[in-house]
């Protein structure tokens, strides 16, 4: 999300007269999107605002800071940036320069010229990303979140739910669509929460995916829709249903889990069952067969205990998930479970890691081992870190290595023979074969 709304915030600056440059040594003006969500993140935003205030007392430097931004964190960082902003707050940008007395080469234009500006960047969604990929793009749906999980800091960095009207994101799709992007990705906190907060004067989110579905199998040209992230409490069967009928709708799912034990995930306030998760993992093997299923999972949270975590583990087995985005759990001011004691030992978060990731690294090595003698689709991505490779991702979003010095593939759909697996990735050789065969699971 940070990366999406980075795409508009470059837009805005340029539009006020500044040129990027990818040397910060060489920049008057450098911002930062934080993330409150985790501390290290946090810790990083220190880190960088140090060094470029030591810049500061030898050369002219501006900086800014936006993003999503506790409380608790904005107070501290407003002495040590110049400006710190709402995201909502970026169609306004150049009033903030203002009001700081820095001169934009826009802000000095005649106030004819400002006008048009400001009816330019309109509000925040209606800014045109300056996109960072050539075929890879993401497209805001949603922002905010109602669902207040104890342990996320989310609702009190990004806000309430608020959809994106529907017919600003079919433009913007469509648009990418013409100018031949491969790989579209639905971004919000809640997805599948779509539409809800306007009461009926908006369409569904299965509603709003079959007719993303029908806008790209119609154009006649490939391309992979993705979204993310679905709260399982959201999860319906329609959904899977309509993925399954889009040949643009990818097979590739990232349902959040964050536990394997109904008592955490009730004190985690996520209103799901591992039931009614279960439930929804048969209906995708049951709909989408060969679909991938990714996952986010927390260890060490508040009272977690031997028992339960074991129940976190053997989720693991049972669902054996393709990833698995596994995380130690910190408190975060404002989140409920702040409040409440972080009782379970660093060293035991750390084992209960180490043993999830192995269980992960067995169910991904197996699955990927079946991809064996099989041909994939694979969209190319760039060069990979092995010389003389280039790399991708399928559509399940398996990374694939193959041997090529060709870089006009890079953004391009290529069919790869797999001719052996690691634990998270696959190794090929370029098909001639146009049809990929689905990965059954």
């Amino acid at each position: 999300m940070n990366k999406s709304d980075s795409e508009r915030v470059r837009t805005v600056i340029e539009q006020l007269g500044y040129t990027w440059t990818d040397n910060e040594e060489n920049a008057s003006l450098i911002g930062i999107l934080a993330c409150s969500v985790r501390q290290k993140a946090i810790d990083k935003v220190y880190s960088r605002i140090h060094k470029w205030n030591v810049w500061k007392k030898k050369r002219s430097l501006l900086t800014f800071l936006t993003g999503c931004v506790l409380t608790a964190d904005r107070e501290k960082m407003l002495k040590l940036f110049d400006f710190v902003f709402e995201m909502e707050a970026l169609p306004d940008l150049e009033n903030i320069l203002r009001q700081y007395g820095v001169a934009s080469p826009v802000s000095i234009e005649p106030p004819v010229n400002l006008k048009q500006n400001h009816a330019q960047l309109g509000n925040f969604w209606k800014i045109d990303p300056t996109y960072t990929s050539e075929f890879d793009a993401f497209v805001p749906i949603q922002n905010g979140c109602d669902k207040f999980c104890t342990f996320c800091a989310v609702p009190y960095t990004r806000g309430r739910e608020v959809s994106r009207p529907s017919g600003e994101i079919l433009d913007e799709i469509s648009r990418l669509i013409e100018r031949k992007y491969k790989s579209i990705t639905l971004l919000g906190q809640n997805v599948n929460s779509y539409g809800r907060d306007k009461k009926g004067n908006e369409i569904s989110f299965p509603e709003l995916l079959a007719m993303i579905g029908q806008v790209c199998d119609d154009s006649g040209k490939e391309v992979w829709i993705y979204f993310t992230s679905p709260h399982p409490r959201d999860m319906s069967d329609e959904v899977i249903k309509v993925i399954s009928r889009y040949k643009s709708l990818a097979k590739q799912i990232h349902l959040p889990v964050q536990s394997g034990d109904d008592e955490v995930l009730h004190l985690m306030n996520r209103n799901h069952s591992i039931s009614k998760y279960r439930e929804i993992v048969s209906g995708i093997r049951q709909y989408i067969p060969g679909a991938t299923i990714f996952t986010d999972i927390i260890v060490g949270f508040t009272g977690e205990t031997d028992i339960q975590f074991e129940n976190t583990r053997k989720i693991m087995e049972e669902f054996r998930f393709n990833m698995a985005y596994i995380a130690i759990y910190s408190p975060r001011p404002g989140a409920v479970s702040s409040e409440w004691p972080d009782n379970v030992p660093q060293s035991v978060k750390k084992e209960r890691l180490f043993i999830l990731s192995d269980e992960l690294r067995k169910y991904s090595s197996e699955y990927n081992r079946q991809m064996i003698g099989k041909t994939v689709r694979v969209l190319v991505t760039g060069n990979n870190r092995k010389e003389g490779f280039l790399s991708g991702y399928s559509e399940g979003k398996i990374i694939v290595r193959f041997p090529s010095d060709n870089n006009n593939l890079i953004g391009q759909f290529v069919d790869l023979a797999i001719t052996s697996s690691a634990e998270f990735s696959v190794e090929g050789l370029l098909s001639p074969v146009k049809t990929a065969q689905p990965i059954e699971k």
